[in-house]
C-alpha cells in the first residue's frame, strides 16, 4: 500500500479530527477482526503468539487485543517474552560491556523455560510469573502468579514469538500473529519512504523520550537492527494466521513535531534519512495533544493510557 504525502497533508488541513478517526478505524478494524478468529478458537488455541519487528507497535496492538476480547467476556492475559531472557553468564557480561553480544538473537531467550510455562498455562496450571532485571541481567521473581481458566486466552508478545525454535514447542495449540508497518509514503519527486524508515522514526522518538538515546544513536544503530530482522525475525512471518498493518496515516505528521528541528542537521552527517527529511518537509506538523490517549502512536510519544 502506498499514500501520496499530498493525500496526508490534504486530509491534515481538510479534517483534522475526521482523518485521525479514519485512521484509528484503519487499525482497529484488524484489531476486531483477529480478536474475532482468537475468540472463535480459544478452546483448541488458548495461546496467542504475536511477533513483529522494532518499531512495529507489538505491544499496543497484544493490550488492544486484549481490551477487545475482554469487551466480549473473554478474560485475556498480556505477557512480554522479554521476561523470558536467560540470565547473563559473567563471560556474556563482559561480552556485552564491549558491545560485543548479539542482543538479537534468539538464543538470548531460556526457550525451554518458556515452552514449559505455555504449556503449563495451556493446560490451566498455574505458574509463578519471571521478570528480567535488565540492570543485573537476571531472571527475578516477585511471588506473582498466573493461572489461565477455561475459556480465557494469553498474549505471548516478543520478537522471536513465531520462531519455531523459540516457541515451537507449544505447537497446534497456538495462533500466530504478526504485526508491523507495511505502507509506504510517497512524496511530490516519486522518493518512497520504506515501512522501516517509518518504524526508525518511532524509535528515534520513544528511543530519546523514554530510553535516553539521542536520534543519532537510533539512526546507526539501524544497519544492525535490520540484519537482526531479516536474520530472526522476517524469515518466520509466513508462520502467522493473521498480519496487521500498523501504520497510522497521521502518524509522520505527528513525527514531524517531535523531530523536525534536529532533522536537518541530522541529515547532514546521515545521508541515509535524506529520503525520511524529504518526506517530513511536504507535511503538516500535527500537535502531539491531538493523538487520541489510547492511540498506538503514545506508546512512541507517551501519555498513553495502557503502561507498557
Amino acid at each position: 500500500m502506498i499514500i501520496s504525502t499530498s493525500d496526508i497533508t490534504r486530509q491534515t488541513v481538510d479534517d483534522l479530527q475526521g482523518f485521525i478517526q479514519a485512521s484509528r478505524r484503519q487499525y482497529l478494524d484488524q484489531i476486531e477482526t483477529t480478536a474475532a478468529y482468537l475468540r472463535d478458537h480459544q478452546q483448541d488455541m488458548p495461546i496467542v503468539l504475536l511477533s513483529g519487528p522494532s518499531g512495529s507497535g507489538k505491544t499496543t496492538s497484544a493490550l488492544l487485543l486484549e481490551q477487545q476480547l475482554e469487551k466480549w467476556g473473554l478474560e485475556t492475559h498480556t505477557l512480554s517474552m522479554d521476561n523470558y531472557f536467560s540470565p547473563l553468564t559473567e563471560e556474556e557480561k563482559q561480552l556485552l560491556a564491549e558491545h560485543k553480544l548479539d542482543l538479537e538473537s534468539p538464543t538470548r531467550v531460556d526457550a525451554d523455560f518458556l515452552n514449559s510455562q505455555l504449556a503449563d498455562l495451556a493446560d490451566g496450571k498455574e505458574i509463578l510469573l519471571p521478570r528480567y532485571d535488565f540492570a543485573t541481567a537476571t531472571r527475578v521473581f516477585d511471588g506473582k502468579t498466573l493461572q489461565r481458566k477455561p475459556g480465557e486466552i494469553v498474549i505471548m508478545e516478543g520478537i522471536h514469538a513465531l520462531n519455531p525454535d523459540v516457541t515451537g514447542q507449544i505447537g497446534d495449540r497456538a495462533v500466530c500473529l504478526y504485526v508491523s508497518v507495511r505502507t509506504r509514503v510517497q512524496s511530490s519527486d516519486g522518493t518512497i519512504l520504506h515501512p522501516k524508515k517509518i518504524r526508525v522514526m518511532r524509535r528515534m522518538l520513544r528511543d530519546s523520550i523514554f530510553r535516553g538515546r539521542s536520534c543519532e544513536d537510533i539512526i546507526k544503530m539501524a544497519p544492525s537492527v535490520d540484519r537482526g530482522e531479516n536474520l530472526y525475525i522476517m524469515p518466520y512471518k509466513n508462520r502467522a494466521k493473521y498480519h496487521i498493518n500498523t501504520f497510522l496515516p497521521y502518524e509522520l505528521s505527528v513525527f514531524k513535531t517531535g523531530l523536525w528541528d534536529q532533522m536537518g542537521e541530522l541529515a547532514e552527517r546521515n545521508p541515509e534519512i535524506a529520503d525520511t527529511v524529504k518526506i517530513l518537509s511536504e507535511l503538516e506538523a500535527i500537535p502531539f495533544e491531538a493523538v487520541p490517549k489510547d492511540s498506538l502512536i503514545r506508546e512512541f510519544i507517551g501519555g498513553s493510557v495502557f503502561s507498557y
